[in-house]
């Protein structure tokens, strides 16, 4: 069970909470075949995102993926002005002079994501924990299709500013975490 959310028996596949994060994002939880639960985050393209061929831009990819991290996370401590809290709040309670990091991405684009003015939609887990690292992993689906677009992953670190370290991976963020925990797309 996830901290402050009402999730039904693991049993069941259909969403088990959904909770307004934005006017336009919206998430649920959902139980997967992998035995993981998954995020499900809306995360609007905007008309910009597109190129030239009609579809939205790798570089923008990279952004939507940020998006869906914030919206599943929450910010990072110190940054922007509160907001909704969200039921896995990795990043809102770092300790200070802490933050967290991007160490790697990795993009497979499946098929164009052609631009929509409907929210795409993002699935979102955890594929590995390790010492001083988490990777989070996404999918992105056209809202209207279905098709997997992008299947990727973010390998994220907690760095200590005034020290110049990584810092391992907290007991109380593997907890929080592991829920969601799920195999990686890349083998």
């Amino acid at each position: 069970m996830f901290p402050g959310s009402s999730l039904t028996s693991p049993r069941t596949t259909r969403p088990a909470a959904t909770t307004r994060c934005r006017r336009d994002t919206l998430k649920r939880v959902e139980k997967k075949n992998d035995a993981g639960r998954r995020l499900t985050l809306h995360v609007p393209m905007r008309w910009g995102d597109m190129d030239a061929y009609g579809h939205v831009n790798n570089v923008e990819i990279v952004r939507i993926l940020e998006e869906a991290r914030i919206h599943a996370f929450g910010p990072p401590a110190g940054t922007g002005l509160p907001g909704i809290e969200v039921d896995l709040p990795v990043f809102a309670d770092l300790p200070a002079s802490t933050q967290a990091l991007v160490v790697e991405h990795r993009v497979k684009y499946l098929s164009p994501l052609n631009y929509r003015n409907i929210p795409a939609r993002i699935e979102v887990w955890i594929s590995a924990v390790k010492g001083a690292s988490f990777t989070v992993a996404y999918a992105i689906f056209d809202p209207v299709t279905g098709a997997r677009c992008v299947n990727a992953e973010t390998v994220l670190a907690f760095f200590h500013e005034d020290t110049g370290t990584l810092m391992r991976v907290a007991p109380d963020k593997r907890a929080l975490l592991a829920p969601l925990t799920g195999p990686s797309d890349f083998r």
